[in-house]
């Protein structure tokens, strides 16, 4: 069945008379909210798509809480709120998507908002938007979409009824769990995308799609294809995104299906993915690598591809699998990039990856990738399997040896420069002294008290948490000081814990750590007041 990789795996009334006209039209202008509920209360409309036909531009529609068995299509700027993803549901079964915000044929088409929904069922997208710009879609569940799926016995992906612009792109996954396409400057953030085909997708079927921001969803368990992809299909382009602060797990693992934490394909002639930022996410137990970035094709004379200047920094990365077919990989492996084209301008930084065989696999008959700054708690930490070169210096190989000695991980391959390397992992909290500068001690009589809670409000004498989850977020909001002005805080990995404790957010009160596998982590926090003054603190979480 063909994938993104480009595989084979195969209206209104107006009531206004005379002078009352003038009036109306200045009335009108302010925003009006529009409700629904299920029973017609109160003057509400009992479907969302009424409410939509009766809004203007700039409405708020207000859904109160209840299951709507319908195909909300919104082609007007509005914001469209639920009551909670917990109560206000949108059923698609048996209907093509959950929620279409379509600005085909309109000028300048945006300014959406949808919140506060549980999307589910649909036979396509959970949610699609497309050919629109400043859209946000936040605090929803879009869940068990892409129904359509079927699977011929040869292994053929198909998805019937999907509309003919997506069917070269989509054909082999029904368009995921969020499709954005042709969409520029917005925003998906804070849901939760689990058991669709994918997760999140951005592609060019329709038009190009950049400067969106992905950040903060939770999406896990799709288990035909990425958590997230970031696909060109026709060449328009797919570029200068942010993903960013996710928490990807668990996808593409479905017995011949394969999906990776996040790619970023161009896998044919002319195809374009490229100045994409991949921040800070933890990308843990997928089908495939980490992070991916491919190619399959790209012939003399044809149009040139473009898969360079993406960055991937920051990210947490664990117990994915390895590449298969054209871009295998000789183990599981956190990020592989594969070109028949030459790939530079590619920036791979201030990851953490353990618990895979291989840290980095490059792959392309030329090109460039920088590594720097990275830990790698890996068999193999750079692997050249191509022509082109890597510059692969100050990593943490380990151990202080640094590569290709004992106890620390490998470079394999040539074109890689490794040194010099780091005698400790990097630390992104840690900065330098400043030259011959001397720290004044704090101000007598200032202090700062660092209290730090657990779940559900737990506190300990000792900061020592029990958890059973491998998500866990602690709050060191409740800290103070003597002085006044506001407190920072630096959480870090402890000395000697597990490496595999990821943080997201690890300069802010409430960071979430990520625990790869049940045992005993240790961080260290640290509060710095207005005047300098600061505290420390040992926490302990144990995952059991």
């Amino acid at each position: 069945m063909r994938n993104h990789y480009g595989r084979s795996l195969s209206g209104r009334v107006l009531a206004a008379l005379g002078a009352l006209c003038v009036f109306g039209a200045a009335h009108r202008a302010i925003a009006a909210t529009v409700c629904v509920n299920q029973s017609g209360s109160s003057g509400c409309q009992t479907t969302i798509g009424k409410a939509i036909a009766t809004a203007a531009s700039g409405d708020t529609i207000q859904v109160a809480a209840g299951t709507y068995k319908e195909t909300v299509t919104i082609k007007t700027p509005v914001s469209l709120i639920g009551a909670g993803s917990g109560s206000t549901i949108i059923d698609a079964t048996g209907l093509a998507n959950g929620i279409v915000i379509d600005g085909t044929g309109i000028n300048a088409f945006g300014n959406v908002v949808v919140s506060g929904f549980t999307v589910e069922n649909a036979n396509q997208q959970g949610i699609l938007v497309e050919n629109a710009s400043n859209v946000t879609i936040w605090g929803n569940q879009v869940l068990n979409n892409d129904r359509a799926l079927t699977t011929s016995a040869t292994g053929q992906a198909s998805c019937p009824g999907l509309p003919s612009a997506l069917q070269s792109g989509e054909n082999f996954d029904c368009g995921e769990g969020v499709n954005l396409t042709g969409v520029d400057h917005s925003v998906v953030s804070n849901n939760v995308i689990q058991n669709n085909s994918g997760g999140i997708l951005l592609s060019d079927d329709i038009g190009p799609t950049f400067g969106n921001l992905v950040s903060g969803n939770l999406v896990s368990n799709n288990l035909e294809e990425c958590g997230i992809t970031l696909a060109s299909h026709s060449g328009k382009g797919v570029y200068n995104n942010t993903v960013t602060g996710n928490q990807v797990s668990n996808n593409g693992t479905k017995l011949g299906f394969t999906g990776a934490g996040v790619g970023l394909f161009a896998p044919g002639p002319g195809d374009k993915t490229y100045g994409n930022l991949i921040l800070n996410n933890t990308l843990t137990g997928n089908g495939h690598p980490g992070v991916t970035i491919h190619n399959h094709a790209a012939p003399p004379g044809a149009p040139s591809v473009d898969l360079n200047d993406n960055v991937i920094i920051g990210n947490t990365i664990a117990n994915n699998a390895a590449d298969t077919e054209d871009a295998v990989t000789p183990g599981t492996t956190g990020i592989n990039i594969f070109s028949n084209a030459p790939i530079t301008g590619t920036v791979i930084s201030q990851n953490t990856i353990n618990q895979e065989e291989l840290g980095v696999v490059f792959n392309a008959p030329g090109g460039q990738v920088s590594a720097a700054l990275n830990n790698f708690f890996t068999s193999v930490g750079i692997q050249n399997l191509g022509s082109g070169t890597i510059t692969g210096t100050q990593n943490w190989w380990g151990c202080t040896g640094g590569p290709n000695t004992q106890g620390c991980a490998l470079s394999r391959g040539a074109g890689i420069t490794s040194a010099p390397f780091l005698t400790a992992a990097f630390n992104n909290g840690q900065l330098p002294a400043a030259p011959s500068s001397v720290t004044p001690p704090p101000p007598s009589g200032s202090g700062v008290t660092i209290v730090i809670t657990g779940p559900g409000g737990a506190t300990s004498s000792t900061n020592t948490f029990q958890v059973f989850s491998n998500f866990v977020t602690l709050d060191a909001s409740k800290s103070t000081s003597s002085n006044t002005g506001p407190l920072t805080y630096s959480w870090a990995i402890a000395p000697g814990s597990p490496t595999g404790g990821g943080i997201v957010g690890a300069n802010t009160a409430t960071p979430t750590f990520q625990l790869t596998s049940p045992q005993t982590y240790q961080y260290i926090l640290t509060v710095t007041d207005a005047t300098g003054a600061k505290a420390t603190a040992t926490v302990t979480v144990q995952y059991i």
